[in-house]
């Protein structure tokens, strides 16, 4: 990238810290609410530039790499095409889960996919359950779900499903990611750490959600387009989201991080260049 592009990205930021220098202090959920809408005001002004940089993770074969990462991670298996009809209860307190990223009952990205996949096909074996997905949102029950676990498996049939899923994924997680990463100036080793994170903490500003997050870890490091250095920006990254992890739960196990992401990092693998060897709670995996 032309020295130029990281002065505009690096521009911005700085510019938003002297409007808010005076401003009354705020929470630190407020903090992040604040950083999440200058971030994707930042990203909408920047779209026609971050167009013209390398693709990143958005090239296909990386793409394609990035699904088998959080694939392993959340079912220990590359074939992620095979998890449109998986559905289950993983015990974290986010109710059911499913499908290419783990869509959650309990924290609307389920919902939100059913409302959409609905509005286009209205007679669609879940339609019914909309009542009430939409009243154990925010939460891990399951009330009023009886059979919906089967209808999820057999609406996994149909192509239209599968590509509403795929099309969720893409708008809600990964290109918000991708974006966000380019202009924090990180490759795309960088960027699928970003996807990751904004999969399994969800794209919410709490401190606790990819944008709390991404606040916490900006406190500690500088970014490349704030002129750090990206390593040292990407351990803080990762060390904050294994401490959101292990907080709810000490036994957790981090492998995505400890044994596939921070491994990458520490061989200075930062364009994620194949082929890859990573372990994931356990076993090990091998990309071409």
């Amino acid at each position: 990238m032309k020295r130029v592009s990281w002065l505009l990205f690096a521009i911005a930021p700085v510019a938003m810290i002297s409007l808010y220098a005076f401003a009354p202090a705020q929470s630190e959920a407020d903090q992040a609410r604040s950083t999440a809408e200058r971030a994707r005001h930042e990203r909408d002004a920047a779209e026609d530039l971050i167009a013209k940089l390398p693709p990143g993770l958005a090239a296909p074969d990386k793409k394609e790499l990035a699904h088998e990462l959080v694939a392993t991670a959340m079912n220990s298996t590359k074939k992620w095409r095979s998890l449109y009809g998986h559905i289950a209860d993983s015990g974290h307190g986010s109710g059911y889960c499913g499908g290419v990223v783990g869509f959650c009952s309990g924290t609307k990205d389920m919902l939100t996919l059913v409302e959409s996949y609905t509005e286009d096909h209205p007679d669609n074996g879940l339609a019914e359950y909309l009542p009430a997905l939409r009243e154990v949102n925010g939460t891990d029950s399951h009330k009023g779900l009886d059979g919906f676990t089967e209808a999820w498996e057999q609406e996994a049939d149909q192509a239209a499903f599968r590509a509403a899923q795929d099309e969720l994924r893409d708008s809600m997680y990964f290109k918000e990611a991708v974006d966000l990463a380019k202009m924090d100036g990180l490759g795309t080793l960088g960027q699928f750490i970003y996807y990751d994170a904004m999969v399994l903490h969800g794209p919410g500003v709490g401190r606790d959600g990819f944008y709390g997050i991404r606040e916490r870890a900006m406190a500690k490091a500088k970014t490349k387009a704030e002129g750090g250095k990206e390593t040292v920006y990407l351990n803080a990254f990762l060390d904050t989201c294994r401490q959101v992890m292990k907080q709810s739960d000490s036994g957790r196990d981090t492998s995505r991080i400890d044994t596939a992401q921070r491994v990458f990092l520490r061989e200075g693998n930062l364009d994620l260049r194949t082929p890859l060897t990573w372990h994931m709670y356990g076993e090990e995996f091998r990309s071409r």
